[in-house]
């Protein structure tokens, strides 16, 4: 067996972080205190489809590194949490789950946000994360499918991360799931799903709910999941664009405190502190006199459902909610103890079906397939950013100059929670600066 000492040096150099979300290092949540983990293929956010994809791919290797970190941290239980809608790599998981004593497939409604690891947990095991708590609080472990991939890679191959999964969907031609190198661009990877069919573009990076604008020439990194290219003019796209001093005045006049916000909330069901209706109620009237809806903005894990489902005026709880949340924090204020309610009666009911979500969203067209390519596609220059986790940014450890291989590190973790990142291609370093690197042809240094 081994320890956990050891697992964990080989993640951190191997530079191993969640493969999605905000990347958080994955050496940071092996412990013995975990007795239960679990395996995120819940696919959080609708239209993506690596995680379903790469398992179904690679179930054996997958579950074979699960296994590993569960014998490792001495959990009772491995457990698999797969939207039951998953019937393809549901099938492939069954044909050798009975090689992993201790693990079982837990089959999820096709509801959202059933990824969001809090919202995970309590469906897979009853347990309730605390507000502002973390999962190994109450003996849990979470890991996507992609991370436990890079696991099993860096385990038994002996190969960093140098490589991203990236699902390419929406106004293009051929959507489709690639293999990337890390730092290859945005718009070299949209070209690998054909031609851009729209002629004023954005790009979506990550989920329809919690995603972010990207630009064509920004990189790939190791949490990115989807590039969703949309028409500039997509109520999406539109909604997203909105300021925040107007999202202000519009709460003002038009909302009507029918707390549908609240009441489908998915942290609110289990009991967290986080009551949007009364949030907008004290922003939009500038009511200070009690703190508390401010100080529980904390607990929103953005989600983006009171904004983007919920509210029947269209106003946006979520963005107003994350505008005071930057600024506490900002200012240095921390998450208030609070202890977690009983879990809604009703919360069974008030899960958002998926599809509903997609039609609400103007996106159920572009739930098409988008067959993973499983080879990897060549990139001659590549950025590659130095801060892509939660926790301190590596440093470089080449110079302009540098000739490096794949996988060799060009970066070093930093003291405190950080990891290695690895060339994701042999060439020659082009620039160097604190906040990343450009690695491209060897020709081109010489020119």
């Amino acid at each position: 067996m081994m320890e956990i000492a050891r697992l964990s040096e080989i993640l951190r150099e191997s530079g191993i972080v969640g493969a999605g979300g905000a990347g958080f290092p994955t050496y940071g949540k092996l412990s013995d205190k975990a007795d239960t983990i679990l395996m995120n293929c819940a696919e959080c956010e609708p239209l993506l489809k690596l995680h379903r994809q790469l398992l179904g791919t690679h179930a054996r290797e997958i579950m074979q590194a699960f296994a590993l970190i569960g014998e490792t941290v001495g959990a009772k239980e491995m457990i698999i949490g797969i939207k039951k809608e998953y019937k393809g790599t549901i099938a492939a998981l069954h044909q050798y789950i009975d090689e992993f004593p201790g693990m079982r497939i837990h089959e999820l409604p096709g509801a959202y946000p059933m990824g969001d690891e809090v919202v995970l947990i309590y469906e897979a095991t009853g347990r309730v994360v605390r507000p502002g708590g973390l999962p190994i609080e109450c003996g849990v472990a979470v890991f996507n499918v992609e991370t436990l991939w890079n696991v099993y890679r860096a385990v038994w191959g002996q190969r960093p991360v140098t490589e991203k999964y990236v699902t390419v969907v929406g106004e293009v031609e051929h959507p489709v799931t690639v293999r990337v190198p890390v730092g290859i661009s945005i718009g070299e990877v949209t070209a690998m799903a054909g031609a851009v069919t729209v002629d004023d573009p954005v790009y979506l990076l990550g989920g329809p709910m919690m995603g972010n604008f990207g630009q064509p020439d920004q990189p790939v990194t190791k949490t990115t999941n989807a590039i969703i290219v949309l028409s500039g003019n997509h109520p999406l796209v539109l909604k997203k664009q909105s300021r925040f001093s107007i999202d202000v005045a519009r709460a003002a006049s038009i909302c009507c405190q029918c707390q549908t916000c609240t009441d489908l909330c998915p942290r609110y069901n289990l009991g967290h502190p986080i009551r949007p209706h009364l949030f907008m109620r004290a922003a939009a009237n500038r009511d200070f006199r009690d703190l508390e809806p401010f100080l529980d903005t904390m607990f929103c894990c953005s989600c983006g459902l009171c904004e983007l489902y919920s509210c029947p005026q269209g106003l946006a709880p979520r963005s107003m909610i994350t505008e005071y949340k930057n600024g506490l924090r900002k200012a240095g204020v921390k998450a208030p103890e609070r202890k977690a309610a009983p879990v809604q009666p009703s919360r069974a009911y008030r899960r958002v079906p998926e599809e509903r979500l997609e039609n609400r969203l103007g996106l159920a067209k572009y739930n098409v397939p988008a067959p993973l390519d499983d080879t990897v596609r060549p990139a001659k220059t590549v950025k590659i950013l130095l801060s892509q986790h939660i926790g301190a940014p590596a440093v470089a450890a080449v110079s302009v100059g540098d000739t490096v291989s794949e996988g060799d590190v060009v970066a070093k973790a930093a003291k405190g929670l950080s990891v290695n990142i690895h060339a994701p291609v042999s060439g020659r370093v082009l620039e160097v600066s604190d906040r990343y690197l450009i690695i491209g042809p060897q020709e081109a240094a010489r020119g």
